[in-house]
């Protein structure tokens, strides 16, 4: 026998009740002979038939509909006035409803409108002067209507509001003589032309609802709450500073249940607790009747991927008060439009907030952590809702041990599993764990060719000018991004398979093995998560956790020496997971998509859905789609994904994919009928231009190309942001200052004003030879920016506005947002320059005056009107006369 016959493996067909010794392609055999009988429906020569695929997928997306998307919408039977008999300490949704009906009905309330400052501020009154008449007399209620001026950072400008109002409404059992309150948040006031029912009405409308409750019970709470109807909000968050830096009852407010809104109706999302106090969740899952709540959408909305803000920034931030921040989000296409009525607004979602915000209210205000929170600042906290039936919530700590319990045990049971798989085939360990490398790296190569390929695709809609094209439709999101995603998952690891087809390792083994490296992919993700304190790990905790879970009973079972018996406890398993996760995800898309309508034009917003989508897929379909290569002609079923990407991009490509809907799924644009006046340095008018500045919120401000007048001599704004301050706009707020460049400008008629903004010097004094101090006057709208530029060397070393930007060295031009309320007194500020070489012949500083009438319809002329209505249907245009002035001193 010479040297090569030794190495001559010879199969010996003994009988042999151990499998696991029995040679693979014989077992095969065997295992084929085992087919017969109910096996034989679905399987044929180890591999499932085809036609059963659809049935595999279908499985799933019956799951999303059925039990997900159910949860996710379901709301309480809201109760009646006539259920208040049988019910007295329960909240009454239809009287919540009657209290919105009459706040809308005063009209959009506009800091500076007689709605806002009057019309609101009665309202209140009367409601509290009847509650009074009708509570018990163990609660004392007091009233207080805050006027208030002041000034902070808020982002990138200084905001300054004066003469704004708070209306507050003190609850609390009669002889408290402690120090600590309950503060509940929300405002009243709305956006220009906005009746504003979900942003914040709603709200409004469940705090009083909610203080008539407490104002009947019996037992009066241990500490008294402090009800805050905020005035100025929206211009925005003035009146909560206003509040907690100057009321006399803020220094006594220990916690915070803010309420707002980005949308109209739903369930309110719990989005923001503490920080670094998690004795708020124990209490929010102690009395919470209807949770959901969401560590993720913390962690986005603290890291700015929501293009909004809350009271409860102002709150933590300027008063050191820890609390909990809930918001509306659902139908966030109505959200700042003409169209968030009080109508669309379901009853049970008042009954839903109405019955949370009660509970919690009695709760908290009855915590004996109220007393000193300061005791229990302990760290952050991981929290969920399960389907919307219990909250879940324990420590960063705990989530960290949790993390690396749960990925080691995986990374274990993947090993044990690859020892099994070396007893059971035959083949030495050391060729498992070299398979194993390969198949870990033709995942990751899968996971990263599925990702590109949903960008590609997100790319390619905005290249062919269809973005957004799932905004109405959110369904063509499944075709257009995810049925990519999932071919990128498993064509990879099927052409592995195909290049490697010659091996005698079998084919159920090669999948699950795909899987434990999916799992071991998940598992070192989640510990780098971990390690960068992202709290969102928990995601990835629990699909390790469910697929470790039938790892163990497949193995305990020996499940995993059979070809196909293993797919049972796995797809048992990723059920719980699954729907979890598309429970969450519908939430995610439902509050998202809608937000994308205002991200601005320099965003393309079908690559935020790309990242969702991939975030998603992984966590759904990345234990079950690589299955798909059980199945007879794999290739072409996973090929088959494609053709509903095709049919989707035709789908885009007809009016069926147009994003925007009348009414219901309106695009925004903002507005302004504009006369900019531009001085030299001797103040003389040196250019005036009269016409439309027009602030796109979406990608598609092509859409309205052919329909409003003179679009087409729409033009951008680039030549004026090289040569004019701040591209010689009246930039509104923040958010317009970083969106200018993507203005546009259109030639028009002059607006019509009863006089534009006027700046007057009241003194001028020269401190030093290198320093000289100017006072000045400002008079105009009660909603006005101002822009400050230093010229010719100079230097703002000090003002009157709020310090920040000179200490902390910002860039100039500075920019102030100010505002006022109930009183129009005339803005008094001063500026110190300091000019090094004491040259004070040229001019030192450009001052750029931004006036907004966005409360006045009477202001705008014909010939505006008749412009606007030229957009059509499907536009909400946010629209008022404005003026831009400068002048150099």
């Amino acid at each position: 026998m010479d040297g090569r016959s030794k190495n001559i493996r010879r199969r010996v067909n003994t009988p042999n009740a151990d499998q696991s010794t029995t040679d693979p392609l014989l077992r095969q055999t065997q295992t084929a002979d085992e087919n017969a009988g109910l096996k034989s429906i679905f399987v044929t020569r180890n591999r499932i038939k085809w036609y059963w695929s659809p049935v595999f997928l279908s499985l799933w997306l019956i799951l999303y509909f059925t039990v997900a998307i159910p949860a996710f919408h379901r709301l309480p039977k809201p109760l009646n006035i006539k259920d208040e008999a049988k019910y007295p300490d329960r909240f009454i949704a239809e009287r919540a409803e009657i209290n919105l009906q009459k706040l809308i009905e005063l009209g959009p309330r506009v800091v500076g409108s007689d709605a806002n400052e009057k019309g609101a501020i009665k309202y209140f009154h009367a409601y509290v002067q009847k509650l009074k008449s009708e509570a018990k007399d163990v609660y004392e209620i007091e009233t207080d209507v805050q006027i208030a001026s002041g000034s902070y950072v808020h982002w990138e400008m200084v905001n300054m509001y004066q003469n704004i109002q708070n209306f507050v409404i003190k609850i609390g059992p009669k002889g408290y003589n402690g120090t600590s309150y309950l503060l509940v948040n929300c405002h009243y006031d709305s956006v220009p032309s906005g009746p504003g029912a979900g942003d914040d009405g709603a709200m409004v409308a469940i705090m009083l609802e909610t203080i008539r409750v407490l104002s009947k019970a019996d037992k009066p709470l241990r500490n008294p709450v402090v009800f805050l109807f905020n005035g100025a909000e929206e211009n925005p968050l003035q009146a909560s500073h206003a509040f907690i830096t100057q009321h006399k009852w803020a220094k006594y407010c220990k916690a915070l249940i803010n309420l707002d809104s980005a949308g109209n109706g739903g369930r309110e999302i719990l989005f923001q607790s503490g920080p670094n106090h998690p004795w708020l969740m124990k209490h929010y899952r102690n009395a919470i009747v209807h949770p959901y709540a969401s560590t993720v959408a913390e962690e986005m909305f603290q890291r700015h991927f929501i293009p909004s803000d809350t009271d409860f920034r102002i709150f933590r931030d300027h008063g050191k008060v820890p609390g909990l921040d809930m918001a509306h989000q659902y139908n966030g296409y109505v959200y700042h439009t003409r169209f968030d009525r009080p109508e669309i607004l379901p009853r049970g979602s008042l009954q839903n907030t109405g019955d949370n915000v009660l509970a919690l209210v009695k709760e908290i205000a009855n915590a004996p952590e109220l007393e000193d929170t300061s005791k229990y600042a302990e760290g952050h906290t991981i929290f969920f809702d399960v389907m919307g039936s219990f909250l879940v919530f324990y420590t960063e700590t705990e989530g960290v041990i949790l993390n690396i319990v749960v990925c080691l045990t995986a990374i274990a049971a993947c090993g044990y599993s690859f020892f099994q798989m070396s007893n059971c085939t035959g083949f030495k360990l050391r060729h498992v764990l070299r398979r194993s490398f390969n198949t870990f790296f033709v995942q990751v190569i899968a996971v990263v060719v599925a990702a590109a390929l949903v960008f590609i695709m997100g790319i390619f809609m905005d290249l062919i000018h269809l973005p957004m094209s799932w905004f109405t439709h959110s369904w063509l999101i499944l075709g257009l991004y995810f049925c990519p995603l999932f071919f990128g998952f498993a064509i990879i690891p099927a052409l592995y398979f195909q290049y490697t087809k010659d091996d005698r390792f079998p084919m159920g083994y090669r999948v699950q093995l795909l899987l434990h490296c999916h799992c071991l992919f998940l598992s070192v993700l989640t510990l780098l998560m971990t390690i960068c304190k992202i709290r969102s790990a928990f995601m990835f905790t629990i699909s390790i956790l469910f697929y470790t879970t039938a790892l163990i009973i497949n193995l305990a079972t020996k499940l995993h020496n059979k070809p196909m018996a293993w797919m049972i406890p796995h797809i048992i398993c990723g059920i719980p997971p699954f729907i979890f996760y598309a429970y969450l995800s519908h939430g995610f898309f439902v509050t998202f998509i809608p937000m994308t309508g205002r991200f601005g034009a320099s965003v393309n917003p079908d690559l935020i859905i790309c990242a969702f989508t991939v975030g998603v897929g992984i966590l759904t379909g990345g234990f079950m789609i690589p299955c798909l290569n059980l199945f007879r002609k794999s290739k072409t079923i996973i090929c088959a994904l494609l053709g509903i990407t095709l049919i989707c991009l035709v789908i885009a490509a007809t009016p069926l994919g147009f994003p925007y809907r009348a009414e219901t799924n309106v695009q925004r644009f903002s507005i302004l009928h504009t006369r900019r006046t531009f001085r030299d340095m001797h103040n003389e008018v040196r250019r005036v231009e009269t016409g439309y500045y027009i602030l796109p919120q979406d990608r598609r401000t092509y859409s309205v190309k052919n329909h409003a007048i003179n679009m087409t001599l729409a033009a951008p704004i680039m030549d004026d942001c090289e040569k004019e301050m701040l591209c010689g706009l009246p930039l509104y707020n923040h958010r317009w200052h970083k969106s200018r460049e993507s203005s546009i400008w259109i030639p028009g008629p002059d607006p019509s004003f009863d006089q534009t903004p006027v700046i007057n010097i009241t003194s001028k004094n020269q401190i030093s030879k290198t320093k000289i101090r100017y006072d000045f006057e400002l008079t105009g709208p009660d909603h006005m920016g101002i822009f400050i530029q230093p010229l010719n060397g100079s230097k703002v070393i000090e003002w009157s506005f709020h310090w920040t930007p000179l200490r902390m060295g910002w860039e100039p031009p500075y920019f102030i947002y100010f505002s006022y309320g109930i009183n129009g007194d005339p803005l008094k500020f001063w500026l110190e320059i300091e000019k090094k070489d004491g040259d004070w012949s040229k001019p030192n500083v450009e001052i750029g005056i931004g006036g907004h009438w966005n409360h006045h319809e009477d202001k705008q002329t014909p010939e505006f009107r008749k412009f606007l209505a030229s957009f059509p249907k499907f536009v909400d245009p946010i629209a008022w006369p404005a003026s831009y002035d400068t002048w150099m001193f």
